[in-house]
Order: C-alpha cells, then structure tokens, then sequence
C-alpha cells in the first residue's frame, strides 16, 4: 500500500462538515488532507440541500404566478411548465457549487484526495485499499444516506428516493410520498406545482414531527388549499407493481387502504454512514442506530478520532455538520471556546409556506418552567405580506415567565428561514423580550412580524 505522507488532519468525508471543519484547520495553520469518495460538497451540495432549492424556486414562482398573477397585471394563460429545463438548473448550480469548494480547497493548500476513506487504525485512512493516508488527528464527516424499510425496493423508475428524484426529469400524473418530514414535504410540493397530483402518507399524528403542532397544523391546512392530500396516523404497509403503475397499501387505525399511483417517493428518514468505516477494528464505540459516540468535544472513544454531522447523531442538518466540523477542529487546535449548543440550531423547511424554529417549543417551554410567555401573530396583519399577496402562516415568539428571556420562535410563511436568525440571535445573546421590543424593526418588513409578536407576548400587540 503506497503512502501519501503524514497530515496534521486527515478528514474523511467532504460535505458541509467535513469541507468546513478541513478550512478551518488549515486557517489554524494545520496541514490537512480530506478524502472525498463521490464530489466536493458531499450530500447536501450535490443531491440535497442546494439542489432541491433550485426545484423550489421554481416551484415557488408558479405558485406566484398561476396563484397571484392576476392580481399583479399578469396573464398566465398558455403558461408551459418544462419540468425537464429545471432539472438542467438544479444541476447546474449544484456543478458550480461544486466547483467553488474544490477552489476553496486550492486557496487553502488543501489536498483532495478521491476514494472512500476507510480508518485502517487510530492516527490512519485507507484509501480505496490502496493508499495510506497518515494524520495525528483523524475527522469521520462521512454523512448519512436515506433509508428505505425492506420491501420498498428503489428502481428510480416507480420507486425512487430523493437521490433519484433529484435526475428524474418526469412528472407523474400521480405521485405518493412517504413520510412528511423536511424531504417528504419539499418534494411534494414541488410535484404539486408542477401538475402531480400529491398524497402524502405519515405515520405520525402531525407533517413534520417534533415541530410546534401549531405549526404543523397550520402547513397541513395550507397543503390541503394547494390540493396535497395529507393522511396522518397512517402506516405504510406494502408495495405492489403492475404495469406502469403502483399500488400502496396503507393502514389507519387497523384499516387497511389501497393507494393507485405513478410513482412512489420514500422520504422516510436517513441512516448514519457507518458501514465499512472500519469502526470497530480502530475501537471507535456506536449506537444501536449506528451512530458515532462522541463527547462534548466531539471527540469519540478513540481520542484522535472525531465524529461530527449525521454520523455523529441528530438533528441531521447541514450547518450543524458545518458548526460541529469547525468546532471539533477548534477543540484539537487549542482555541479557547465552549461546545456547541445543540439547543439552539435552528431547523428551516424550504416548502411554501415555510417552517422554521429555534430553541424550545411552546409545550417544551411551560414543562421547563411551569409557565412561558407566548405571543403569536399572523401574517394576515402584515403590511408588506399583504402587499405581496403571502399572508399564510404566523410568528409565534416564546419567553421565559420570569425574566422574558426568548427561549425559542417558531414560524411559518413566506421567508420564515430568512427571518428566523434574528430569533437565533437572540437565544445566543440570550436577549430578552425588553430587548426586541427596543429594536427598531423597519417598516414595511416582514421583520415586524417577529417584533409584534414579542410585543403579543408581553400583552402589548399594537397591530393584532
């Protein structure tokens, strides 16, 4: 086995952790290596995160058109949707982005080294079998992969995951998604505007588990308005093909229902890319779920090997793999700083409307402190989402009872991931209501939204 030297870092995996926590190591002066066995930018730049938002740009404009043209002046008649030409747009940004973190990687002296990355000991990587790499610190930022429960076999024809949806340039007429979490939902939406017709099947009692139900409720009964039939409680039980069509069987509270589609989409969760990692041999301890163990340090039980993002276990989001890759190589640099505060990574959903939240939900806030202080308001009283013809949705802001410190926000509508930072802003500087009320929101803002609703939860709403 050649050998490609020794490196003060070796990371494995080139994802939104692994390319972040590597740039970080260099500025610190390290000399690092990163092993990437697909393209730079991992899952999320190439078959998730990025891609999947250039298919909800554009499905969020024929929303806006067939839906609101009219009021705007514009005539929508012979509209013609080529859901083929945004396939091509999605992939394209996704080659760009690409591009742009392999030349992160040169700027920083940087060595990418193509294969899958396997740990042949605490301080080493192979390479495919064939190539030694060295490190006195060694990254595991290998991500996760979705997971489909047996029986569900993936074809990418009838069958696909988001991997498969992301190349499919078809529409079908009719279109099951399994599972109503943040992929489930953003796929779906995209089909409906684009002409599927949509049913999405959840076994919870709520779209997006472990959301504020209140929020939930709310996207569930614009889902409904847009024509996407949502069924809760209900359980995926079997899957049959004949011909060129599908048929699901599903089950509610003991009854089972057959479900005649075009296409079925799994989106039903994800599992850690632990396989094959060479855990065990190097004496680095999982989970029952396969997940890396790791310390406040994310450190693992083998100390020169650390684990962040999905591998490292929940919440499985890109910029907690980018905070957790940046502070991991923090923590093995000497940098004076504290762990990550996992309470308060924000989740976002790209859907329209869109979800986002921060912090504790108003149930988790009065279990904590036996009281909280909530304020809501709707985008129905905003000005400029009036204006603009998006008034679905509301700003729900919570406080502690004693001190109105905000301990979380969580909101649904037009632009809620753009304006959700403030609220993140405010658990990290642990602002109070006081605080927000004496900021000057600019008007007409969507923004006003979030001061009105602080202002809700100290009772002095002045536009609800």
């Amino acid at each position: 086995m050649s050998s490609k030297g020794r490196f003060d870092l070796v990371v494995v995996g080139a994802g939104p952790g692994g390319y972040v926590g590597a740039i970080r190591a260099a500025q610190l002066g390290m000399r690092v290596a990163i092993i990437e066995e697909d393209r730079p930018g991992g899952v999320c730049l190439n078959w998730g995160c990025i891609p999947t938002k250039a298919l909800l740009s554009g499905a969020e404009l024929v929303e806006d058109l067939t839906r609101h043209g009219e009021t705007f002046g514009i005539t929508t008649a012979g509209l013609v949707l080529d859901y083929g030409k945004l396939i091509d747009h999605s992939r394209k940004t996704a080659d760009r982005l690409c591009k742009g973190v392999q030349g992160l990687f040169k700027k920083n002296q940087i060595e990418l080294i193509p294969g899958r990355g396997r740990l042949a000991g605490p301080n080493s990587v192979s390479v495919n079998g064939e190539v030694l790499v060295e490190g006195d610190q060694v990254m595991l930022a290998t991500g996760s992969s979705e997971w489909v429960p047996p029986g569900l076999e993936v074809d990418g024809e009838r069958v696909l995951t988001s991997r498969e949806a992301l190349e499919s340039r078809q529409v079908p007429a009719r279109l099951v998604v399994i599972g109503a979490g943040a992929v489930g939902i953003e796929f779906a939406y995209v089909y409906a505007m684009y002409g599927s017709q949509v049913t999405i099947v959840e076994m919870a009692d709520q779209m997006l588990p472990g959301a504020d139900p209140e929020v939930a409720a709310a996207l569930q009964r614009e889902f409904r308005r847009k024509q996407i039939d949502v069924r809760l409680g209900t359980r995926y039980e079997e899957l049959k093909q004949a011909g060129a069509g599908v048929t699901l069987t599903v089950s509610k509270e003991g009854q089972s229902e057959e479900l005649v589609c075009d296409q079925v989409l799994a989106a039903i969760g994800r599992r850690p890319r632990s396989q094959d990692l060479g855990l065990d041999e190097a004496g680095v301890q999982v989970d029952d779920k396969g997940f890396v163990r790791v310390d406040d340090t994310l450190r693992s039980s083998v100390a020169s090997i650390s684990a962040i993002g999905d591998l490292a276990g929940g919440p499985l989001l890109a910029h907690k793999a980018s905070e957790e890759g940046i502070a991991a190589v923090e923590f093995v640099g000497g940098v004076d700083r504290g762990p990550l505060d996992h309470a308060a990574i924000p989740a976002c959903i790209y859907c329209q409307p869109q979800v986002a939240w921060v912090g504790l939900t108003e149930a988790q806030a009065r279990e904590k402190y036996g009281d909280a202080k909530v304020g809501k308001f709707p985008f129905t009283a905003s000005g400029k989402a009036i204006a603009g013809q998006h008034t679905a949705g509301f700003v729900k802001v919570v406080a502690d009872p004693e001190y109105g410190q905000i301990v979380g926000a969580h909101l649904v509508g037009h632009g809620a991931t753009e304006l959700l930072p403030e609220m993140g802003l405010a658990l990290t500087l642990e602002a109070t209501t006081r605080e927000i009320i004496a900021t000057t929101h600019a008007h007409p803002t969507l923004s006003e939204a979030l001061l009105e609703a602080t202002l809700a939860a100290e009772g002095r709403a002045l536009n609800f």
